[in-house]
C-alpha cells in the first residue's frame, strides 16, 4: 500500500505548473503502459496516482483548468469501477490509452510548461 501522506508532502512542494506537469507525465505513462497486457496493475496504480494528484491540485488551479481536471477525475473513477472489464477488452484499453494521451498534452498546454 502506498504511504500516500509521503507522496502528497513531497507532490506539494512543487509549484503548481510543475504539479500539472506530473500528471501529465502519469497519463502518459497510462497511454504508453496500456499497450502492453502485463501491465494491468502498473496502470491501475497510475489511474489512483492521478486521482489524487488532481485531488490535491485542482482547488488551486485556474478554474477552467480545475474543472478539466475534475472532469479526467470523473472518468478515472468510472474507469476503476469496470477495470477488471476494461483490461480484458482490447478496445477499451486502447480507448483509455488514446483518452490518456489527449489528457496529458492538454494538461501539459494548461500547465504553461511549453511556453
Amino acid at each position: 500500500m502506498k504511504d500516500w501522506t509521503a507522496i502528497r508532502e513531497r507532490y506539494m512542494k512543487d509549484e503548481l505548473p510543475v504539479r500539472l506537469g506530473g500528471l501529465a507525465a502519469n497519463l502518459s505513462r497510462i497511454k504508453s503502459f496500456s499497450a502492453n497486457e502485463n501491465s494491468r496493475e502498473t496502470v491501475a496504480s497510475l489511474i489512483d496516482e492521478s486521482k489524487m494528484f488532481i485531488e490535491w491540485t485542482a482547488a488551486q488551479a485556474e478554474i477552467n483548468t480545475a474543472s478539466v481536471m475534475v472532469d479526467m477525475q470523473v472518468q478515472l473513477v468510472l474507469w476503476q469501477i469496470r477495470w477488471d472489464r476494461i483490461w480484458k477488452d482490447d478496445v477499451e484499453r486502447k480507448q483509455i490509452a488514446e483518452k490518456s494521451g489527449m489528457w496529458s498534452k492538454q494538461i501539459l498546454e494548461l500547465s504553461g510548461l511549453l511556453k
